[in-house]
């Protein structure tokens, strides 16, 4: 398992993230395999959300963090082999986004108390609020910071300029932005490819302006969610009929390499050299190791832009 540097501390982490927003209806026993599976595949980094969970039958935010607390009930010692990253901002009551203090402090909280730990290594802010206060953010991550509750902080699906409006008042540095990212949902890649091409559907700018170089510039870690899924919550490309050519590609490069297509679709976003992670969501053992051993393959440059032109986006 490739590692990559995380955080003010270059802490070395897996570049594969376990993402445990699934697991509210899974067993102890079933999450205790998942979290095993993970571990000696060798991820070391587990995501979380405070939202996770609302959307299971009877569920609620906060369960998610709940049963993977309960199941495991980590030592100390174990406690400090891991990081546990989590997220705050998203109201699942009359759906909206918060990031005042109260709401900051109070998430991480309920997240303590239900994950079982004394300390979050890595707090997100799940969605851009358009209703941002920055100073309130700052409050509330200098808080969490100076209490130890927090050790460092990130957002998600933020812009270059949401994160320099927070970069105002926010004194500590964010270390993650987590986007969504995959070889057929890659327009932040490839936007750069068709600069200035008129008619071009990659050359329109959805990101608020070059958000892959801005974080690379910036040394924020990027982290890609639903790194399988064709776009927006629409199913997974890997078989999909709408992907022939690139699922042929992932068959043929599969077969190279002694892996499976998702362990490529892993490779894909891990060759890139912003050393993005990527965030799991399965909750299937087997799955877990497929993706896993993307982490160290080494795709050449041509089979890289191969499969980003067979996944439908220009290489002019």
């Amino acid at each position: 398992m490739r590692t990559v540097p995380f955080g003010s501390d270059a802490r070395p982490v897996s570049n594969i993230i376990a993402g445990m927003m699934r697991i509210a209806g899974s067993s102890d026993e079933e999450i205790r395999e998942i979290y095993s599976t993970a571990r000696d595949a060798g991820i070391d980094f587990f995501d979380h959300a405070d939202l996770y969970g609302f959307n299971h039958p009877g569920g609620r935010p906060h369960l998610c963090e709940q049963r993977f607390g309960e199941a495991l009930r980590l030592t100390a010692s174990e406690r400090e082999q891991i990081v546990l990253q989590t997220k705050t901002t998203i109201v699942d009551q009359d759906w909206h986004y918060d990031s005042s203090y109260e709401h900051i402090v109070n998430s991480v909280e309920e997240s303590l108390r239900s994950l079982g730990t004394d300390y979050i290594d890595v707090l997100l802010l799940h969605r851009p609020d358009a209703l941002v206060e920055p100073e309130e953010v700052a409050r509330a991550f200098t808080d969490l910071e100076s209490s130890g509750k927090v050790r460092c902080f990130g957002v998600s699906n933020h812009t270059p300029r949401q994160i320099d409006l927070l970069k105002t008042a926010v004194t500590q540095p964010i270390v993650v932005n987590q986007i969504q990212l995959s070889v057929t949902h890659s327009t932040i890649v490839a936007q750069g490819l068709s600069s200035n091409m008129a008619d071009e559907d990659d050359s329109v700018t959805r990101d608020g302006g070059g958000i892959v170089d801005y974080c690379r510039i910036a040394g924020i870690r990027m982290q890609a969610w639903s790194p399988f899924q064709k776009g927006f919550q629409d199913g997974v490309f890997l078989d999909s009929p709408e992907y022939p050519e690139l699922n042929a590609r992932l068959r043929e490069l599969a077969e190279k390499y002694d892996v499976t297509p998702t362990g490529i679709a892993t490779a894909w976003i891990t060759r890139h050299p912003a050393q993005i992670q990527v965030v799991l969501g399965t909750t299937t053992p087997q799955r877990i190791q497929d993706a896993a051993v993307g982490s160290d393959i080494p795709l050449t440059r041509a089979e890289w832009y191969g499969l980003l032109q067979a996944a439908g986006h220009n290489v002019p």
